[in-house]
């Protein structure tokens, strides 16, 4: 993929994310390097000055990969996801938020207006006349403007065609290096990629399948928060223990790092291969360790779960099924 001797070219783009994807990039180390010895590095917002209009200058498909982290939050957003497309060959949904909207997307159970006075008067936000930002504002030296905030995150994919999705909240940095030295083989002619829409840098099985902890009560009476379970039985699966541990249901990659040390899994990976509908399975998983049959009791146990929709859905409602809300349908 080398174009007349020049190296290939490589772009980053930050949307609504809260930077964690530029920083697991970074920790791949020494392994940047062959970012930089491989790749013409033309497009990295947090690491380079480059402009919009730079990018817009390009000729389309001349950027061999982009990896683009972040949901689609505002006019901005998707103004950079729709050129990047048309720049790039290869686009990827890079982290959970590009993949699934992630914590972002949460704010799709809440009307726009109600966020943004929420983000202005908080306890921490000194605002007695109540000003709020305007899309745009007129300065002496012109039209100031600010990106315009559309009514729903979405993820990547409900806004341009995507090529491969990289799970991950963030990812791991030993499998983004690994997918780095995936793409060096292929511009070297060694390797081929994976088939278009393959989820790259992550497992195909569970965190359950990667979980060392032992699997045999699977009955339950309660649920309950991991602080008021003492001692938690550091061999037995922590499902097992009334412990909300979303494992089942997310996709492998991880090497169980969370239930491994006693944490139980929130589901950063998203969901695990053929899950339409994380939240779904999520339930149907937890319903299955429940010991009871009358409704009044099943009621009372999943009563437990002090927050369903954060448990379930955490780093996926904007690209569940549900996607929170009429809104989200009409957008899409």
């Amino acid at each position: 993929m080398t174009v007349n001797g020049n190296k290939p070219k490589f772009a980053m783009y930050w949307a609504a994310s809260c930077g964690g994807c530029e920083i697991a990039v970074l920790n791949i180390h020494e392994k940047i390097l062959d970012v930089d010895a491989n790749f013409d590095v033309v497009f990295w917002p947090v690491a380079m000055d480059a402009k919009y209009k730079d990018v817009e200058a390009m000729e389309d498909g001349s950027i061999l990969l982009t990896l683009f982290n972040g949901g689609i939050r505002n006019d901005e957003n998707e103004h950079i996801a729709k050129l990047l497309r048309r720049k790039s060959k290869i686009l990827v949904a890079f982290g959970s938020c590009a993949s699934e909207g992630c914590i972002p997307g949460l704010a799709n159970l809440s009307p726009v207006g109600e966020i943004v006075h929420t983000a202005f008067n908080t306890i921490t936000t000194d605002n007695p006349n109540e000003i709020y930002p305007r899309v745009s504002f007129d300065v002496p030296e012109g039209e100031l403007r600010i990106p315009k905030i559309e009514k729903v995150l979405r993820p990547l994919d409900l806004v341009v065609d995507v090529d491969y999705y990289m799970p991950g909240c963030p990812p791991e940095s030993h499998q983004i290096a690994a997918v780095v030295d995936l793409v060096i083989k292929v511009v070297k002619g060694e390797a081929e990629l994976p088939p278009k829409g393959s989820v790259i840098g992550a497992g195909d099985s569970t965190v359950c399948d990667e979980c060392p902890r032992a699997r045999n009560v699977k009955i339950i009476k309660e649920f309950k928060r991991i602080q008021d379970i003492a001692p938690v039985d550091p061999t037995l699966c922590l499902l097992e223990q009334g412990i909300p541990c979303n494992g089942p249901a997310t996709r492998s990659g991880c090497n169980a790092r969370c239930p491994g040390v006693g944490a139980q899994c929130i589901g950063c990976y998203g969901p695990a291969e053929g899950v339409m509908d994380y939240g779904a399975r999520l339930i149907t998983a937890f319903s299955s360790v429940i010991d009871a049959t009358e409704p009044e009791e099943i009621d009372r146990i999943l009563d437990g779960i002090p927050d369903p929709t954060g448990q379930v859905y955490r780093f996926n409602l904007a690209g569940s099924l549900l996607k929170a809300n009429r809104e989200a349908w009409k957008v899409k």
